[in-house]
């Protein structure tokens, strides 16, 4: 090859810097833009319902319905890998994070359990990790990742003050949601949820969460205790309010956790015992049409 031919081709290959800190601007934008978006409808008067895929494919199935956010589900994502809820790594949760972030143009929450570590200062460091991973929201719990005891009402303030402190120093809107577990460990005491709501929400929590709670009265209580908006998962046993019920209540965001995946998983084990036990393939009629499958992910 001549020499000008040879240079040519180099000028031709070489990256230029400027465009690659353009494309990086524009790729921080849209992660603005959608932390922006996410905060944004909290603020509304309506509720809104924030559902839970489990992997890339069940992400983009809920965007084709016209969902305006997701929210990743650690029990759902567990169960994807043959694992029990809270198996999963943090290292597995960040690469889930970045995935379901990436598979669509939806602002993703990511359900990040009591952040990987008891400290303070791990809460925030997971903080940082989900927003490098593409998330625009996260929650942190208040409960030891193998135990059923919450922590502290002091140290868990500590820690959520801690993941605030990390949220506040990113380039984009990044919202934080605190859940206080009482009711699923097994302690439903309706006024010390309210206390550590109480006490998240002055440490600077975006969002208050305290999944479990099933009855109105209940939601109501700790709607009307706190001032920033409040999360109700749904799909749980004995869970029945309607979205119209949530709303009148004054719940800002419904997410339904893994219900969704064992919705899905619970069709999948009635088809294979259907299978094992009575050798007919009448569970085939209930699936989704497989062109209408192909179609949904054409048009991604």
């Amino acid at each position: 090859m001549c020499r000008h031919c040879l240079r040519a081709k180099e000028k031709s290959t070489r990256i230029d810097p400027q465009s690659f800190i353009l494309d990086l601007g524009t790729y921080m934008k849209s992660q603005d833009e959608k932390g922006r978006t996410f905060y944004a409808l909290h603020q509304r008067d309506a509720v809104f319902v924030i559902p839970n895929p489990w992997d890339i494919g069940t992400a983009r199935l809920l965007a084709h319905v016209g969902f305006e956010a997701l929210a990743t589900t650690s029990g759902g994502f567990a169960f994807s890998l043959g694992l029990s809820d809270g198996a999963v790594s943090r290292e597995q949760m960040m690469q889930h994070v970045s995935a379901i972030a990436a598979a669509t143009d939806l602002p993703v929450s990511a359900d990040l359990e009591n952040g990987f570590g008891d400290a303070p200062e791990t809460a925030a460091e997971t903080i940082r990790l989900a927003a490098q991973a593409g998330a625009c929201g996260g929650s942190i719990e208040d409960v030891p990742r193998k135990e059923r005891l919450a922590y502290e009402l002091a140290h868990a303030v500590d820690r959520v003050r801690a993941a605030v402190e990390a949220v506040r120093k990113l380039p984009f809107r990044f919202t934080l949601t605190a859940r206080a577990e009482n009711y699923i460990i097994g302690n439903p005491n309706l006024a010390d949820t309210i206390k550590r709501l109480q006490g998240f929400q002055e440490a600077g929590a975006d969002v208050l969460f305290a999944p479990g709670l099933t009855t109105a009265e209940d939601i109501s209580a700790v709607v009307r205790s706190v001032d920033r908006p409040v999360n109700v998962v749904m799909g749980l046993r004995n869970s029945r309010l309607s979205v119209a019920e949530l709303s009148r209540l004054g719940v800002k965001r419904i997410s339904v956790g893994s219900a969704l995946s064992r919705a899905a998983l619970g069709a999948f084990l009635r088809a294979a015992r259907e299978l094992k036990d009575q050798g007919t393939f009448e569970f085939a009629q209930q699936g989704v049409d497989y062109g209408k499958m192909n179609a949904m992910f054409q048009a991604k």
